[in-house]
């Protein structure tokens, strides 16, 4: 449950391309996300790519710690807050998250508001399966 697989992990360039060349979006400080509805492998509710901006962060040291928080951020809090109303809407998707803050920010701030980006594409994605039904 509290894991983070291969599997999960957007790596194939023609999804990349696909998601960034068709996908919606939304912004929701310091994340711009980048969604698209998607079949996946079975087994798989949702791949991510977490992209951090080498324009902004020039240091490598830094774009990891800001990955890395985010990495787990996503991986403790999946499970509770994104995967079950994609099981049950039978919805798969690629997801990115690209940080476009300008400072390194605290784990706690990440938390919060990818927090908020989880209830953000749920709400999105009741709302276009209300318009499916």
């Amino acid at each position: 449950m509290y894991t983070f697989k291969k599997e999960e992990r957007l790596c194939s360039k023609k999804l990349l391309d696909e998601l960034f060349n068709n996908g919606s979006s939304f912004l929701i400080y310091p994340f711009r996300v980048v969604y698209l509805s998607e079949i996946l492998p079975e087994g798989c509710l949702a791949q991510v790519v977490i992209v951090v901006p080498k324009r902004r962060f020039k240091r490598a040291h830094d774009r990891n710690l800001i990955k890395r928080r985010i990495r787990e951020a996503y991986r403790l809090h999946k499970g509770e807050f994104l995967y079950p109303f994609l099981q049950e809407s039978k919805w798969q998707i690629l997801l990115s998250l690209q940080y476009v803050g300008k400072e390194i920010a605290e784990y706690k701030f990440i938390e919060k508001k990818l927090l908020s980006v989880f209830k953000q594409l749920n709400k999105v994605y009741a709302e276009a399966g209300n318009k499916i039904d």
